[in-house]
Protein backbone atom coordinates (compact mmCIF):
# COMPACT_ATOMS: atom_id res chain seq x y z
CA UNK A 1 0.00 0.00 0.00
CA UNK A 2 1.34 3.40 -0.97
CA UNK A 3 2.14 5.90 1.78
CA UNK A 4 2.99 3.30 4.45
CA UNK A 5 6.24 2.50 6.20
CA UNK A 6 6.80 -0.78 4.32
CA UNK A 7 7.33 1.11 1.06
CA UNK A 8 10.48 0.68 -0.97
CA UNK A 9 11.61 4.28 -0.62
CA UNK A 10 15.32 4.31 0.20
CA UNK A 11 16.78 6.62 2.80
CA UNK A 12 19.13 7.95 0.11
CA UNK A 13 16.18 8.89 -2.11
CA UNK A 14 14.38 10.47 0.84
CA UNK A 15 17.46 12.42 1.90
CA UNK A 16 18.24 13.58 -1.64
CA UNK A 17 14.71 14.88 -2.16
CA UNK A 18 14.56 16.91 1.03
CA UNK A 19 18.11 18.17 0.67
CA UNK A 20 17.16 19.56 -2.74
CA UNK A 21 13.97 21.08 -1.33
CA UNK A 22 16.02 22.63 1.48
CA UNK A 23 18.40 24.23 -1.01
CA UNK A 24 15.69 25.57 -3.33
CA UNK A 25 12.98 26.28 -0.74
CA UNK A 26 12.60 30.04 -0.97
CA UNK A 27 9.28 31.78 -0.37
CA UNK A 28 8.22 30.66 3.11
CA UNK A 29 6.30 27.68 4.57
CA UNK A 30 3.40 27.85 2.11
CA UNK A 31 5.82 27.61 -0.83
CA UNK A 32 7.74 24.78 0.85
CA UNK A 33 4.58 22.76 1.45
CA UNK A 34 3.40 23.31 -2.14
CA UNK A 35 6.76 22.01 -3.39
CA UNK A 36 6.50 18.95 -1.15
CA UNK A 37 3.00 18.19 -2.40
CA UNK A 38 4.20 18.37 -5.99
CA UNK A 39 7.02 15.93 -5.25
CA UNK A 40 5.36 13.34 -2.99
CA UNK A 41 1.77 13.38 -4.28
CA UNK A 42 2.00 14.33 -7.95
CA UNK A 43 5.44 13.19 -9.11
CA UNK A 44 6.21 10.20 -6.87
CA UNK A 45 2.72 9.12 -5.71
CA UNK A 46 4.11 8.31 -2.28
CA UNK A 47 0.74 9.22 -0.77
CA UNK A 48 -2.71 10.37 -1.80
CA UNK A 49 -3.99 13.94 -1.67
CA UNK A 50 -6.11 12.97 1.35
CA UNK A 51 -3.10 11.53 3.21
CA UNK A 52 -1.08 14.66 2.50
CA UNK A 53 -3.90 16.87 3.83
CA UNK A 54 -4.11 14.70 6.95
CA UNK A 55 -0.44 15.35 7.62
CA UNK A 56 -0.87 19.06 6.94
CA UNK A 57 -3.73 19.18 9.44
CA UNK A 58 -1.57 17.44 12.02
CA UNK A 59 1.22 19.99 11.62
CA UNK A 60 -1.28 22.75 12.40
CA UNK A 61 -2.22 21.08 15.68
CA UNK A 62 1.31 20.94 17.09
CA UNK A 63 3.79 23.76 17.73
CA UNK A 64 6.86 24.27 15.59
CA UNK A 65 7.84 25.11 11.99
CA UNK A 66 5.10 23.77 9.70
CA UNK A 67 7.18 23.06 6.60
CA UNK A 68 9.88 21.29 8.62
CA UNK A 69 7.24 19.22 10.36
CA UNK A 70 5.73 18.26 7.01
CA UNK A 71 9.13 17.00 5.88
CA UNK A 72 9.48 15.03 9.11
CA UNK A 73 5.95 13.63 8.78
CA UNK A 74 6.63 12.44 5.24
CA UNK A 75 9.86 10.82 6.38
CA UNK A 76 7.98 9.10 9.23
CA UNK A 77 5.29 7.80 6.89
CA UNK A 78 7.85 6.35 4.46
CA UNK A 79 10.53 4.93 6.77
CA UNK A 80 9.45 5.59 10.38
CA UNK A 81 12.28 6.67 12.74
CA UNK A 82 15.09 6.52 10.19
CA UNK A 83 13.01 8.37 7.60
CA UNK A 84 11.94 10.95 10.17
CA UNK A 85 15.55 11.78 10.99
CA UNK A 86 16.84 11.73 7.42
CA UNK A 87 14.05 13.86 5.91
CA UNK A 88 14.08 16.42 8.71
CA UNK A 89 17.85 16.84 8.92
CA UNK A 90 18.21 16.98 5.14
CA UNK A 91 15.56 19.69 4.85
CA UNK A 92 16.92 22.01 7.54
CA UNK A 93 20.67 21.50 6.95
CA UNK A 94 21.08 23.89 3.98
CA UNK A 95 19.40 26.76 5.82
CA UNK A 96 21.38 26.10 9.00
CA UNK A 97 24.75 25.94 7.22
CA UNK A 98 24.10 29.01 5.06
CA UNK A 99 22.83 30.98 8.05
CA UNK A 100 25.89 29.98 10.09
CA UNK A 101 28.07 31.29 7.28
CA UNK A 102 26.20 34.59 7.29
CA UNK A 103 26.56 34.76 11.06
CA UNK A 104 30.33 34.26 10.90
CA UNK A 105 30.60 37.02 8.32
CA UNK A 106 28.32 39.28 10.34
CA UNK A 107 30.39 38.84 13.50
CA UNK A 108 33.55 39.67 11.57
CA UNK A 109 32.36 42.37 9.17
CA UNK A 110 28.99 43.57 10.47
CA UNK A 111 30.30 46.93 11.60
CA UNK A 112 31.92 47.81 8.27
CA UNK A 113 30.16 50.60 6.35
CA UNK A 114 28.97 48.55 3.37
CA UNK A 115 27.53 45.81 5.60
CA UNK A 116 25.78 48.43 7.69
CA UNK A 117 24.23 50.05 4.64
CA UNK A 118 23.14 46.68 3.21
CA UNK A 119 21.23 45.99 6.38
CA UNK A 120 19.86 49.55 6.34
CA UNK A 121 18.15 48.69 3.06
CA UNK A 122 17.08 45.16 3.99
CA UNK A 123 15.43 45.92 7.35
CA UNK A 124 12.51 48.01 5.96
CA UNK A 125 11.82 45.20 3.50
CA UNK A 126 11.77 42.68 6.36
CA UNK A 127 9.20 44.84 8.16
CA UNK A 128 7.14 44.96 4.95
CA UNK A 129 7.31 41.16 4.63
CA UNK A 130 6.13 40.68 8.22
CA UNK A 131 3.38 43.29 7.78
CA UNK A 132 2.25 41.57 4.57
CA UNK A 133 2.16 38.18 6.32
CA UNK A 134 0.08 39.78 9.08
CA UNK A 135 -2.31 41.28 6.53
CA UNK A 136 -2.80 37.92 4.81
CA UNK A 137 -3.15 35.89 8.02
CA UNK A 138 -5.50 38.16 9.95
CA UNK A 139 -8.72 37.54 7.93
CA UNK A 140 -8.19 33.78 8.11
CA UNK A 141 -7.30 33.75 11.80
CA UNK A 142 -9.97 36.21 13.04
CA UNK A 143 -12.85 34.88 10.96
CA UNK A 144 -15.54 35.14 13.66
CA UNK A 145 -16.52 37.89 16.09
CA UNK A 146 -15.34 35.81 19.04
CA UNK A 147 -11.93 35.29 17.48
CA UNK A 148 -11.72 39.02 16.69
CA UNK A 149 -12.39 39.80 20.33
CA UNK A 150 -9.68 37.34 21.34
CA UNK A 151 -7.29 39.01 18.91
CA UNK A 152 -7.91 42.47 20.41
CA UNK A 153 -7.59 41.10 23.93
CA UNK A 154 -4.33 39.38 23.01
CA UNK A 155 -2.92 42.62 21.57
CA UNK A 156 -3.83 44.53 24.73
CA UNK A 157 -2.47 41.82 27.03
CA UNK A 158 0.80 41.61 25.11
CA UNK A 159 1.17 45.39 24.99
CA UNK A 160 0.85 45.67 28.78
CA UNK A 161 3.45 42.97 29.36
CA UNK A 162 1.57 39.71 29.90
CA UNK A 163 3.79 36.72 29.13
CA UNK A 164 3.23 35.52 25.57
CA UNK A 165 2.75 31.89 26.65
CA UNK A 166 -0.09 32.94 28.95
CA UNK A 167 -1.65 34.93 26.09
CA UNK A 168 -1.46 31.98 23.69
CA UNK A 169 -2.74 29.35 26.11
CA UNK A 170 -5.53 31.55 27.46
CA UNK A 171 -6.72 32.29 23.92
CA UNK A 172 -6.75 28.59 23.10
CA UNK A 173 -8.70 27.68 26.24
CA UNK A 174 -11.22 30.48 25.71
CA UNK A 175 -11.78 29.52 22.06
CA UNK A 176 -12.31 25.87 23.01
CA UNK A 177 -14.68 26.87 25.80
CA UNK A 178 -16.67 29.14 23.49
CA UNK A 179 -16.91 26.35 20.93
CA UNK A 180 -18.19 23.99 23.61
CA UNK A 181 -20.85 26.53 24.59
CA UNK A 182 -19.74 26.76 28.22
CA UNK A 183 -19.97 29.90 30.34
CA UNK A 184 -16.94 28.89 32.36
CA UNK A 185 -14.45 30.20 29.81
CA UNK A 186 -13.11 32.96 32.04
CA UNK A 187 -12.79 30.63 35.00
CA UNK A 188 -10.70 28.24 32.96
CA UNK A 189 -8.11 30.96 32.47
CA UNK A 190 -7.88 32.17 36.07
CA UNK A 191 -5.10 29.72 37.03
CA UNK A 192 -2.98 31.26 34.31
CA UNK A 193 -2.66 34.40 36.38
CA UNK A 194 -0.47 32.54 38.84
CA UNK A 195 2.15 31.77 36.21
CA UNK A 196 5.37 33.69 36.71
CA UNK A 197 6.17 36.40 34.22
CA UNK A 198 9.37 37.45 35.90
CA UNK A 199 12.44 38.03 33.78
CA UNK A 200 15.31 35.60 34.00
CA UNK A 201 18.23 36.56 36.17
CA UNK A 202 20.68 35.74 33.42
CA UNK A 203 22.66 38.75 32.28
CA UNK A 204 24.89 37.07 29.73
CA UNK A 205 24.23 34.30 27.23
CA UNK A 206 25.26 30.85 28.49
CA UNK A 207 25.32 27.54 26.63
CA UNK A 208 22.59 25.97 28.75
CA UNK A 209 20.60 29.21 28.70
CA UNK A 210 20.67 29.36 24.91
CA UNK A 211 19.55 25.76 24.58
CA UNK A 212 16.63 26.10 26.99
CA UNK A 213 15.40 29.39 25.54
CA UNK A 214 15.21 27.93 22.04
CA UNK A 215 13.87 24.59 23.25
CA UNK A 216 11.01 26.47 24.93
CA UNK A 217 10.30 28.49 21.80
CA UNK A 218 10.31 25.41 19.59
CA UNK A 219 7.97 23.65 22.00
CA UNK A 220 5.26 26.29 22.20
CA UNK A 221 5.31 28.37 19.01
CA UNK A 222 2.13 28.02 16.96
CA UNK A 223 1.21 29.89 13.79
CA UNK A 224 3.33 31.52 11.13
CA UNK A 225 7.10 31.39 11.35
CA UNK A 226 6.97 35.17 11.69
CA UNK A 227 5.50 34.70 15.18
CA UNK A 228 9.02 33.55 16.02
CA UNK A 229 10.07 37.21 15.98
CA UNK A 230 7.67 37.99 18.83
CA UNK A 231 9.10 35.19 20.98
CA UNK A 232 12.69 36.11 20.20
CA UNK A 233 12.10 39.74 21.05
CA UNK A 234 10.29 38.93 24.30
CA UNK A 235 12.99 36.54 25.54
CA UNK A 236 16.27 37.77 24.09
CA UNK A 237 15.72 41.53 23.86
CA UNK A 238 13.33 42.37 26.69
CA UNK A 239 13.76 39.72 29.41
CA UNK A 240 17.37 38.62 29.06
CA UNK A 241 18.93 41.62 27.32
CA UNK A 242 21.18 39.35 25.26
CA UNK A 243 20.45 41.20 22.00
CA UNK A 244 19.48 44.64 20.83
CA UNK A 245 16.44 45.39 18.68
CA UNK A 246 18.81 46.09 15.78
CA UNK A 247 20.62 42.76 16.13
CA UNK A 248 17.28 40.94 16.15
CA UNK A 249 16.28 42.67 12.93
CA UNK A 250 19.60 41.71 11.39
CA UNK A 251 19.02 38.08 12.38
CA UNK A 252 15.52 38.11 10.88
CA UNK A 253 16.87 39.68 7.68
CA UNK A 254 19.42 36.88 7.31
CA UNK A 255 16.66 34.33 7.87
CA UNK A 256 14.76 35.89 4.98
CA UNK A 257 17.57 35.67 2.44
CA UNK A 258 18.31 32.00 3.08
CA UNK A 259 16.26 29.07 1.77
CA UNK A 260 14.45 26.65 4.05
CA UNK A 261 12.70 27.28 7.36
CA UNK A 262 12.73 30.74 8.97
CA UNK A 263 13.59 28.97 12.24
CA UNK A 264 17.20 28.89 11.05
CA UNK A 265 17.28 32.43 12.46
CA UNK A 266 18.08 30.60 15.71
CA UNK A 267 21.39 29.48 14.20
CA UNK A 268 22.37 33.07 13.48
CA UNK A 269 21.46 34.23 16.98
CA UNK A 270 23.25 31.33 18.63
CA UNK A 271 26.42 32.09 16.67
CA UNK A 272 26.16 35.79 17.42
CA UNK A 273 25.82 35.16 21.17
CA UNK A 274 28.15 32.21 21.70
CA UNK A 275 30.01 31.27 18.51
CA UNK A 276 29.72 27.93 16.66
CA UNK A 277 28.81 26.06 19.84
CA UNK A 278 25.98 28.48 20.52
CA UNK A 279 24.76 28.12 16.94
CA UNK A 280 24.60 24.34 17.34
CA UNK A 281 22.79 24.47 20.69
CA UNK A 282 20.26 27.06 19.51
CA UNK A 283 19.58 25.06 16.33
CA UNK A 284 19.13 21.76 18.15
CA UNK A 285 16.98 23.43 20.80
CA UNK A 286 14.50 25.01 18.41
CA UNK A 287 14.16 22.07 16.00
CA UNK A 288 14.25 19.13 18.46
CA UNK A 289 10.61 19.54 19.58
CA UNK A 290 9.42 19.24 15.97
CA UNK A 291 11.05 15.81 15.62
CA UNK A 292 9.67 14.58 18.93
CA UNK A 293 6.17 15.98 18.43
CA UNK A 294 5.85 14.48 14.96
CA UNK A 295 6.96 11.08 16.26
CA UNK A 296 4.38 11.28 19.04
CA UNK A 297 1.51 12.72 17.03
CA UNK A 298 1.99 10.81 13.77
CA UNK A 299 0.10 7.67 14.88
CA UNK A 300 -2.65 9.84 16.39
CA UNK A 301 -3.43 11.92 13.29
CA UNK A 302 -6.84 10.31 12.60
CA UNK A 303 -7.99 10.84 16.21
CA UNK A 304 -6.66 14.41 16.40
CA UNK A 305 -8.49 15.45 13.24
CA UNK A 306 -11.80 13.98 14.52
CA UNK A 307 -11.69 15.92 17.82
CA UNK A 308 -13.56 19.25 17.43
CA UNK A 309 -12.09 20.75 20.61
CA UNK A 310 -8.59 20.48 19.16
CA UNK A 311 -9.58 22.61 16.18
CA UNK A 312 -11.17 25.27 18.39
CA UNK A 313 -8.13 25.36 20.69
CA UNK A 314 -5.90 25.80 17.65
CA UNK A 315 -8.10 28.63 16.35
CA UNK A 316 -7.60 30.52 19.60
CA UNK A 317 -3.84 30.00 19.62
CA UNK A 318 -3.59 31.00 15.96
CA UNK A 319 -5.45 34.27 16.40
CA UNK A 320 -3.36 35.09 19.48
CA UNK A 321 -0.22 34.34 17.47
CA UNK A 322 -1.30 36.84 14.84
CA UNK A 323 -1.91 39.37 17.62
CA UNK A 324 1.65 38.84 18.84
CA UNK A 325 2.83 39.47 15.28
CA UNK A 326 0.93 42.76 15.21
CA UNK A 327 2.59 44.00 18.39
CA UNK A 328 6.08 42.99 17.33
CA UNK A 329 5.61 44.54 13.87
CA UNK A 330 5.18 47.92 15.56
CA UNK A 331 8.35 47.42 17.61
CA UNK A 332 10.60 46.28 14.76
CA UNK A 333 9.13 48.99 12.53
CA UNK A 334 10.34 51.64 14.96
CA UNK A 335 13.85 50.18 14.81
CA UNK A 336 13.94 49.83 11.00
CA UNK A 337 12.15 52.91 9.71
CA UNK A 338 14.68 55.50 10.76
CA UNK A 339 14.36 58.09 7.97
CA UNK A 340 12.28 59.06 4.95
CA UNK A 341 14.10 56.69 2.60
CA UNK A 342 13.54 53.64 4.80
CA UNK A 343 9.84 54.55 5.00
CA UNK A 344 9.76 54.71 1.19
CA UNK A 345 11.47 51.32 0.95
CA UNK A 346 8.94 49.86 3.37
CA UNK A 347 6.01 51.29 1.41
CA UNK A 348 7.39 50.12 -1.93
CA UNK A 349 8.02 46.65 -0.56
CA UNK A 350 4.53 46.37 0.90
CA UNK A 351 2.93 47.52 -2.36
CA UNK A 352 5.04 45.04 -4.33
CA UNK A 353 3.89 42.21 -2.08
CA UNK A 354 0.23 43.18 -2.00
CA UNK A 355 -0.25 44.32 -5.59
CA UNK A 356 2.26 42.35 -7.62
CA UNK A 357 2.98 39.34 -5.37
CA UNK A 358 6.71 39.60 -5.96
CA UNK A 359 8.77 36.90 -4.27
CA UNK A 360 10.15 38.12 -0.96
CA UNK A 361 13.65 36.96 -1.90
CA UNK A 362 13.78 39.43 -4.79
CA UNK A 363 12.60 42.22 -2.54
CA UNK A 364 15.31 41.44 0.00
CA UNK A 365 17.85 41.65 -2.83
CA UNK A 366 16.39 44.97 -3.95
CA UNK A 367 16.64 46.31 -0.41
CA UNK A 368 20.26 45.22 -0.17
CA UNK A 369 21.00 46.89 -3.51
CA UNK A 370 19.34 50.11 -2.33
CA UNK A 371 21.50 50.03 0.78
CA UNK A 372 24.63 49.47 -1.26
CA UNK A 373 23.81 52.40 -3.55
CA UNK A 374 23.12 54.52 -0.50
CA UNK A 375 26.56 53.66 0.92
CA UNK A 376 28.28 55.17 -2.13
CA UNK A 377 26.27 58.39 -1.94
CA UNK A 378 26.45 58.90 1.81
Amino acid sequence: MRGTADSTTSLRELGALFLRLGVTGFGGPAAHIAMMRDEVVVRRAWMTEEQFLDLLGATNLIPGPNSTEMAIHIGWVRRRWAGLAVAGVAFISPAVLITAGFAAAYVKYGTLPHATWLLWGVKPIVVAIVAHALWMLLPKAARSWRLRILAVAAVVATAVGVHELIVLFAAGVLAAAFAAGTRRAAALCLPLGSLSTASSALSAATASGLFWVFLKIGSVLFGSGYVLIAFLRADLVERLGWMTETQLLDAVAVGQVTPGPVFSTATFIGYLLSGPGGALLATVGIFLPAFLLVALSGPLVPRIRSWPAAGAFLDGITVASVALMAVVTVHIGRAALVDALTVILFGAGLIALLRFRINATWLIGAGALAGLIKSFTA
